[in-house]
């Protein structure tokens, strides 16, 4: 999680340098010169995303012995966890961008989303079957399908001939289509049951570029969910977390 939050401070940075070596630029004719003095303005994004976890593990969660109804998908007599890991995967998200304008350096934006993606989380588990012991890895696959409903206040810096920095600020409200919160056990597969619903806080930073037709933006934004989502149903896949929250970075590509 810090490596990912440096990665956008250094983006925010850059986006300073920018502005600060802005003020020795000579000027160019402006594309588009009239664009951001409208009341209104629509658009869509393409992105990038990587969705995550931040877990909380339970102190001493070693100690505890799993008999074979808590692992139904495990064949042994009792079953200790001894790691958990979760692997994030690269996914893709598609909005529609809403844009007001409120002055000359901030706009509202609300840009309904869908995001699609997987994460997985990896178990290593030491069994116990009459009498030997085995360390086994199993992973758990978690896909999402979000409607995401943003808004965010976003500052605009100076404009330097056709390009335009800024930061945005806000929070969204998501709806998982794929969550395995109602999903019971099926063929002995345990799935991990997340909850449906989620809230984020968000922030990020990015350029947008004028060109002679539209305004083209580029865009890094990370959202931090506020709430732990994971269903408890008493098996290993579990009984390890304290507390498990969503994350989610974008790279985003924005046309208006």
């Amino acid at each position: 999680m810090i490596r990912k939050f440096s990665i956008l401070l250094l983006f925010i940075f850059l986006i300073l340098s920018f502005q600060h070596a802005a003020l020795a630029q000579r000027q160019k004719v402006h594309n588009l010169a009239a664009y951001d003095l409208a009341p209104y303005h629509f658009g869509f994004i393409l992105g990038m995303n990587q969705m995550l976890f931040s877990m909380d593990i339970v102190d001493g969660f070693q100690n505890n012995n799993y008999i074979p109804l808590q692992t139904p998908d495990i064949y042994s007599d009792s079953s200790t966890l001894y790691g958990i890991e979760h692997r994030p995967t690269f996914g893709f998200t598609i909005g529609i961008v809403s844009n007001l304008r409120i002055s000359e350096h901030l706009d509202l934006r609300f840009v309904p989303s869908l995001s699609f993606g997987e994460r997985n989380i990896d178990y290593s588990i030491m069994t116990k079957f009459e009498g030997e012991k085995d360390l086994i890895l199993i992973t758990k696959k978690i896909q999402s399908t979000f409607v995401e409903l943003p808004l965010h206040i976003k500052y605009k810096g100076s404009r330097l001939n056709n390009v335009r920095p800024y930061w945005l600020v806000g929070a969204k409200y998501a709806i998982d289509l794929a969550s395995d919160s109602k999903k019971k056990e099926e063929s002995n597969n345990v799935y991990i049951a997340l909850n449906k619903s989620d809230v984020y806080a968000e922030m990020g930073a990015g350029f947008d570029f004028y060109t002679t037709f539209f305004k083209f933006g580029i865009e890094l934004k990370m959202s931090y969910g506020l709430t732990d989502i994971l269903r408890r149903e008493g098996n290993i896949y579990t009984g390890g977390f304290d507390d498990l929250r969503s994350k989610l970075f974008l790279l985003s590509f924005t046309f208006e």
